[in-house]
């Protein structure tokens, strides 16, 4: 098949699955009265593009007045990740500034912590609170795409999942930072895959988990047994036929068309709160608590881009209801990993004092999951649950100052 209409091929098939997804979405209509309702005083009438949609992290993050660093890792399998940092907040305090960690989620990136701005914005917040902010970025995303030997239009280069990053991503970050700062440990925050990585790096890894103070988990998610998001909707595909349409290579990576659409679409006036509605449809959210002017930056910044076998181990882990390394099939899990089943990540393995902060409106990382997650942290210091919360809520919500901020503030303070 040519490239371009496998393209087509591929394109056509996702505006039908998204339809689909929106179309079984359970919904009732005074509930979808009140998500098409237009409340004008959160729209920007300029009508002006905002410059952070052609920013990358860093110049957003100095446009704010903040400084901003970049730094390459390279992992043991030759990934050269970027890492953002924030190294101080707007006051440059001397002495010690202890470290923060932030690992975004699925198809997401570290920008997720500052494209709202500083009285929103998580990264912003800890920076001027007195920590050392760094923001991870996975492999495969917009931000780390780089390879010691191979190139992104090579299968080989998008042969992984969430195992290597929790495996060989977390624990390269992790050294490189601690060679860099000095310092021995440090406090890792994560949201939704990036609590996943957190579970799998902490419980399989002693050393890692010795070098982490307190763990934070933002919707976490362990295992997707009871999620009924419209991202699911991929697994009910049978396998050979999500690698047929998607191919082997990156899945919703961040491209000129969706720039295109955030800039031509997303930043028009009357049309901002329905493109919302079609681009968080994947993950749920809450227009009221979502600062609507900014979503053209949201769009252009996430989707950022994963692998296909990334998302095909997500399927997986539907059907399997347990927190599972990647099943290569039983000839290819002999070879992988000397048995036949993928090994299970034991939650109730990892002792690293763990704080954990739920929404009741979450369809990824449902309250059931959650509920069982809570029986198996072995060391749970706090849990916050968020009854009016949806997923993105953890990482954009307009209340978070209040809802989050101050709890997760007190938390480093007693981990000290």
């Amino acid at each position: 098949m040519r490239p371009w209409l496998s393209r087509l091929t591929m394109l056509c098939v996702s505006v039908l699955l998204l339809a689909g997804l929106v179309l079984s979405r359970p919904d009732d209509s005074s509930r979808s009265a009140q998500r098409l309702s237009v409340d004008h005083r959160r729209f920007d009438l300029r009508q002006h593009l905002d410059p952070e949609v052609h920013m990358n992290i860093s110049e957003i993050i100095r446009r704010w007045g903040y400084p901003a660093e970049e730094h390459e890792v390279v992992t043991e399998d030759g990934y050269i990740l970027t890492v953002n940092r924030i190294p101080q907040g707007l006051r440059r305090a001397a002495g010690v500034r202890p470290v923060v960690y932030l690992q975004h989620g699925l198809l997401a990136a570290g920008s997720n912590w500052i494209t709202n701005p500083p009285a929103t914005g998580l990264g912003y917040v800890l920076a001027d609170a007195g920590y050392d902010v760094w923001l991870g970025n996975s492999r495969g995303n917009t931000w780390s795409r780089k390879h010691q030997s191979l190139r992104p239009d090579q299968d080989e280069y998008w042969r992984f999942s969430h195992d290597e990053m929790a495996l060989k991503d977390l624990p390269t970050a992790v050294d490189y930072i601690l060679k860099v700062t000095g310092q021995e440990q440090i406090y890792y925050i994560g949201h939704s895959q990036g609590t996943t990585i957190g579970f799998m790096a902490f419980s399989t890894l002693p050393e890692l988990a010795s070098k982490v103070k307190l763990f934070v988990a933002l919707a976490p998610v362990a295992t997707v047994e009871f999620t009924e998001s419209p991202m699911t909707k991929l697994s009910g595909l049978p396998e050979f036929l999500i690698w047929e349409v998607f191919g082997r290579k990156d899945f919703l990576p961040q491209s000129h068309m969706i720039e295109w659409f955030a800039e031509h679409v997303c930043a028009k006036i009357l049309l901002k709160e329905l493109c919302g509605n079609l681009f968080f449809i994947l993950c749920g959210f809450d227009e009221k608590n979502l600062n609507v002017s900014r979503t053209p930056v949201y769009t252009t910044h996430c989707p950022a881009g994963t692998s296909v076998q990334n998302m095909v181990h997500w399927a997986q882990a539907v059907h399997a209801g347990r927190l599972m390394a990647f099943d290569f099939g039983t000839a290819g899990n002999m070879k992988h990993y000397n048995q036949s089943t993928p090994p299970e990540y034991r939650v109730q393995d990892m002792k690293v004092p763990t704080a954990l902060f739920s929404g009741g409106q979450d369809t990824l990382a449902d309250p059931k999951d959650v509920a069982i997650l809570l029986t198996q942290v072995s060391n749970l210091v706090f849990h916050r649950h968020i009854d009016h919360w949806d997923h993105l809520d953890f990482i954009w919500g307009l209340d978070a100052p209040e809802q989050m901020f101050p709890y997760i503030l007190k938390l480093l303070q007693q981990h000290h």
